[in-house]
């Protein structure tokens, strides 16, 4: 019997994009439900209580399964559907993946992601007041240090852990994907990284998050076109 499941989510939250691409790429169907996480829902603590997103409720066997947060849900991805493999066939390329996981769960996100997505986003749904400028400043300064590196991680692979299509090039793109959403990704700046990009767009696992906006958070208008 297959497992039904259900995605709770943000939509410009990058764990959930990155779910939302396995999932995808696995061609695994699933039903969705956009949660408020700031909000800190009851319903959402129940489940996880650390009150972040993504979380994924599995039906079909003996009890409900709920897998909290991003890693726990796609190491069980790779475990349960385990075709086709998202962190590589051989251990050299597995562990690169997990690598660059983690390069973009915890140094980018905290480099990058904590400045321009706190104040783009954060600030204007915790009503927090106007961005600030240095944060900014900061922020922007980081990304294109970061876009340094996988630009020359690109220069000598056909993606970013390998010769294969991985878990952390969903990583990468789900964060990238969220400030893309707001216009400031220098993609003329880094050509490699933008091809790389425009591959990741061209999949039909990545088609749902170019449809995705979110009231009073309007995209930049080359969010989603396929030859920006």
């Amino acid at each position: 019997m297959t497992a039904e499941r259900v995605l709770y989510h943000f939509p410009l939250d990058p764990a959930s994009r990155q779910v939302r691409l396995a999932l995808g790429e696995k061609r695994l169907p699933f039903a969705e439900e956009q949660v408020r996480y700031w909000e800190r829902p009851p319903a959402l603590l129940a489940m996880n209580p650390s009150g972040l997103t993504p979380v994924m409720k599995e039906e079909g066997g003996r009890r409900p399964l709920v897998l909290c947060e991003s890693r726990a849900i796609l190491d069980h991805l790779e475990e349960t559907h385990p075709e086709p493999p998202l962190l590589g066939r051989e251990p050299a390329e597995r562990a690169e993946a997990r690598r660059l996981l983690q390069w973009f769960d915890r140094k980018f996100d905290y480099e990058v992601g904590g400045f321009l997505l706190h104040e783009k986003m954060e600030k204007r749904l915790l009503g927090l007041g106007a961005p600030d400028l240095a944060a900014l400043r900061a922020g922007r300064e980081a990304l294109r240090a970061h876009l340094v590196y996988v630009e020359s991680l690109l220069s000598a692979r056909d993606w970013l852990a390998g010769a294969r299509l991985s878990l952390a090039d969903f990583a990468a793109a789900a964060h990238l994907s969220v400030i893309d959403y707001f216009g400031d990704v220098p993609w003329r700046d880094f050509p490699g990284v933008k091809t790389w990009y425009m591959k990741l767009k061209s999949r039909p696992a990545f088609r749902p998050l170019l449809t995705d906006r979110w009231p009073g958070l309007a995209p930049a208008p080359h969010y989603d076109d396929l030859d920006f």
